[in-house]
């Protein structure tokens, strides 16, 4: 298990990181300070849909209830004995109704009702019929930054009255200071209950997403200081969401990187190994090859013959020798081309790869005329490595053996196909049949034989493919140009 980040950001890591830096900037940099930004600025718009419309409505019904009062103040002054009021009394309704002046519109008559004297400047109208939303909104701002002692026009339609027109002008300054009461007490609040929603849902994300999202990048960045150590892998919660599921798969990716590390280890000791047993083959095959010499200037025609192909096949095992490290460096040595006859070079690597008492039959159908354009010996090399394995695999099944080659010409490419009839290869083994120290299915067998044959054949700039496998057989297809 990885240590958890979330217990201390400013432990320095193994590998002697300095401690994390402190500060508004790292807060930003990381996931869990992008969402409280996030959050801060979520909460911050809710307050100003909750406030903004809040006081719009709060500043609207202040006006209504202003339209009613003069409404009221208007029938009073209509039952006034005698008809006339005196003024005292325009004052009183005036002052009960906190207004300069009443007017009305009814029958198509504009009516001025009460009024206390010349009215100065800095007036502004709202026409409650027909203004919007909008028009309330900006109003509202508009009123919460006015200069004290303006004046506000206030046409309605009363209640009590459908069809009669109220006209009131009062003083802004009662509305502007109540508004401002009103907005305290409303921010105050809803900053409260928007904290509480917004800490809610902050701490559900940090735990559902954040905090598994931290666990994640941190199991990388541990497990990319050893990847060979096993216990810095890390443990897949088992969740069945997305991130469990990246858990699950960064688990098998560290497991693979593990894997291929411990095979080029393996590698490593075995490309040494073979440097310290190249020297000496070097010198055994020396000495066979001067032995090779005598035997191909014999007067024996056969034991001329075979002394000839002796020295062919020692004069491979150096080369072979010589390019073994370049091997090991997955390098191999770049083709020498030369034009080389197939037929004849299937039937040697036919012989080399002992099918003489193996009781396997050898048919040729390839053309006598195909010349590959091949190195010879990475030629020889690559069908030798096809044709053992064929031998080899047919020579543990009873009932008909038999090696079969093919040849055709596909877009300017000779296609070579490699038959046999034996017992096929398991599906297991088809999955990483090209890996070198993977594909082997046999006993002590090391896999390398067909990753040799296809970085050969892609270093001529073709392939060696798998066409088929099945209880009939297998047959491979190797492509090479030719000349």
């Amino acid at each position: 298990m990885v240590n958890d980040p979330d217990t201390d950001s400013s432990r320095p890591s193994e590998e002697g990181q300095p401690p994390h830096r402190r500060g508004v900037g790292p807060l930003i940099d990381s996931l869990p300070g992008q969402l409280l930004m996030v959050t801060l600025g979520l909460i911050a718009a809710g307050v100003a849909l909750i406030y903004f419309p809040a006081a719009a409505g709060f500043r609207m019904q202040w006006m209504s209830d202003r339209a009613e009062a003069a409404h009221l103040a208007a029938l009073a002054a209509d039952v006034a004995p005698g008809g006339a009021l005196g003024e005292d009394e325009v004052r009183a309704l005036l002052m009960g109704a906190d207004a300069v002046a009443v007017s009305r519109v009814r029958d198509g008559m504009n009516e001025l009702v009460l009024y206390s004297g010349p009215i100065g400047e800095g007036l502004v109208e709202t026409d409650l019929r027909k203004a919007g939303w909008f028009t309330h909104l900006r109003d509202t701002v508009d009123v919460l930054f006015a200069p004290p002692g303006r004046l506000l026009r206030i046409r309605a339609e009363p209640m009590g009255a459908p069809g009669e027109t109220i006209d009131v002008i009062v003083r802004e300054t009662p509305l502007r200071a109540e508004l401002h009461a009103f907005s305290r007490w409303l921010l105050v609040w809803a900053s409260i209950g928007a904290a509480i929603a917004g800490a809610v849902i902050y701490a559900a994300l940090f735990y559902l997403f954040v905090r598994p999202m931290r666990r994640l990048a941190a199991a990388m960045t541990h497990f990319s200081a050893d990847p060979s150590d096993p216990a810095r892998a890390i443990r897949p919660s088992g969740a069945r969401t997305e991130i469990g599921q990246a858990e699950a798969e960064l688990a098998r990716m560290q497991a693979d990187i593990r894997q291929a590390l411990h095979q080029r280890e393996r590698l490593a000791a075995l490309g040494g190994a073979v440097a310290k047993i190249n020297h000496d083959l070097r010198n055994v095959l020396a000495s066979a090859q001067l032995v090779s010499d005598r035997l191909a200037t014999e007067s024996d025609e056969r034991v001329r013959k075979m002394g000839e192909r002796l020295v062919r096949a020692v004069d491979r095992g150096i080369r072979l020798c010589e390019a073994t490290l370049q091997y090991g460096r997955a390098e191999e040595t770049p083709p020498v081309r030369a034009a080389v006859p197939a037929r004849a070079l299937l039937d040697e690597v036919v012989a080399d790869a002992g099918l003489a008492g193996s009781g396997v039959s050898w048919d040729n159908r390839v053309a006598d005329t195909l010349l590959l354009d091949a190195d010879p010996d990475q030629a020889h090399r690559l069908f030798l490595n096809l044709c053992r394995n064929a031998i080899q695999a047919m020579q543990e099944q009873a009932g008909e053996r038999a090696l079969v080659a093919v040849s055709t010409l596909v877009d300017g490419q000779a296609v070579i196909e490699i038959r046999d009839t034996g017992p096929g290869l398991p599906p297991k083994a088809r999955e990483r049949l090209f890996e070198a120290f993977s594909g082997s299915v046999r006993k002590g067998g090391t896999g390398l034989g067909l990753s040799i044959a296809r970085e050969l054949a892609r270093a001529h700039g073709g392939d060696v493919e798998l066409v088929e496998s099945d209880a009939a057989g297998t047959v491979f297809a190797v492509r090479l140009p030719v000349v």
